[in-house]
């Protein structure tokens, strides 16, 4: 008996060690950068802390963390659990930080920060192809952005082949360069704030401006996206949106292994019955996980955009929210962001901050040629003194095509504070 004490004593004095552990500090990684530390056992909700304090970040509830699972899976960082208890990979934790709720009207966003984080946010959306955009729409936007890092147009300075360093669409080409130089002109005058909110303004207009976009399988086997909207939720087959289910009309919500139910209640005036009908819709996911994932979103979403308060849950249609899993969104609304922060907001004092400039690729040849030719032509029409050869001042002149590789930026821009300097550009 002794010895079965001794034993036992022994193994829990070896447990002590993995209990200090937990009180250990470990790295946290905002967008593949050491930003934070926090103990091992510590909650997401001092991740966003440390995250909204190094950017002086007041309206938080549009913004999360965003983490991918081995099954590549991507997932929000709950602040209410543990962060061993939801993220599988690490320490050390790889977050991105990214706009979760895009506002479908974002004059309602009371900062200029705020509103420089959803600049940056949906202008990487459109160059990685998230949010679909026409060229037309795309060459507006790009010179907004470049009033925005650049301010005024100059004549001496900005042509072309200047503006072929910056990336803005996932088909830009030249043709495209030469009409965003001549919509720049057009923007002299603006401060960077007014170019971000035109940019903003005219940005909420694309049809898939905010839309959170999930994969799923259809009973007929064909692939279909799901959109999470403040709205509803859309259904597009490939590029074509074939369907709208609104969050009103949504009666049942309910997951299952990798199957997502909807029944969706039709309007007596528009069913050929005259009577109000219920229609249910399957999809399958890629995995159970997927599927989770897709439920908990749209839960996030429908109470963020269409709810008062978290507490209007319990009141209407709660039946939603408790069908498969036990999660609820415990964050606040969109309602209570926009009208109980206002007065707050408007107290505190003016939040200073730099913009970071953007990434820079090598110049495209063609523009270079076309500069070099007409530099050749003004010099054979322009009697000079000078005696440098012809052939020299070709060599002087001519530009290499650099295989889109970023160019370095001399005096880079730092964040006032150390830590996050915006949103990913890993965004998927």
């Amino acid at each position: 008996m002794p010895s079965l004490f001794r034993s036992l004593s022994a193994r829990f004095r070896r447990s002590s060690p993995s209990q200090n552990d937990s009180k250990q500090k470990t790295s946290v990684k905002i967008d593949n950068r050491r930003q934070a530390s926090c103990k091992k056992n510590a909650l997401g909700s001092e991740v966003y802390d440390q995250v909204f304090y190094s950017l002086d970040l007041e309206e938080r509830d549009y913004f999360g963390l965003q983490f991918t699972d081995h099954y590549h899976v991507h997932h929000w960082l709950d602040p209410m659990k543990k962060l061993v208890k939801q993220v599988p990979i690490g320490p050390p934790f790889t977050f991105r930080f990214r706009v979760k709720f895009y506002t479908s009207e974002p004059s309602n966003l009371k900062e200029e920060l705020t509103r420089y984080q959803f600049f940056l946010q949906v202008k990487q959306d459109i160059l990685s192809g998230r949010l679909p955009c026409g060229k037309d729409v795309a060459v507006e936007l790009a010179a907004y952005a470049l009033q925005s890092e650049l301010g005024d147009y100059n004549p001496s300075e900005h042509n072309a082949l200047f503006i072929s360093q910056f990336r803005f669409h996932p088909e830009q080409d030249a043709q495209m360069e030469i009409d965003i130089l001549q919509r720049f002109k057009q923007c002299r005058g603006q401060t960077p704030s007014q170019s971000e909110a035109n940019f903003l303004a005219r940005a909420k207009w694309i049809e898939r401006y905010g839309v959170d976009m999930h994969t799923v399988e259809g009973k007929d086997g064909n692939q279909y996206s799901l959109g999470l909207t403040p709205t509803g939720m859309l259904v597009f087959d490939g590029a074509e949106k074939i369907g709208l289910f609104f969050w009103e009309k949504i009666q049942k919500l309910d997951f299952k292994n990798r199957k997502i139910t909807l029944v969706v209640e039709e309007d007596a005036d528009q069913s050929a019955t005259g009577q109000v009908q219920l229609h249910t819709f399957v999809f399958n996911l890629v995995s159970h996980k997927a599927c989770k994932h897709l439920w908990k979103c749209a839960i996030e979403h429908h109470t963020f955009f269409r709810l008062k308060t978290r507490g209007c849950v319990k009141h209407s249609r709660s039946q939603l929210f408790r069908l498969g899993s036990t999660f609820k969104y415990r964050g606040r609304t969109e309602y209570e962001a926009v009208h109980k922060d206002g007065a707050r907001l408007s107290r505190r004092t003016t939040s200073t901050f730099e913009r970071r400039p953007s990434q820079r690729f090598g110049p495209r040849q063609s523009h270079a040629v076309n500069n070099l030719q007409a530099r050749l032509e003004t010099a054979k029409a322009t009697p000079s003194t000078s005696s440098v050869p012809v052939e020299q001042l070709i060599n002087h002149l001519s530009v290499e095509e650099s295989a889109e590789k970023p160019v370095s930026q001399s005096k880079p821009t730092e964040s006032p504070k150390p830590g996050l300097g915006g949103v990913s550009s890993e965004n998927k």
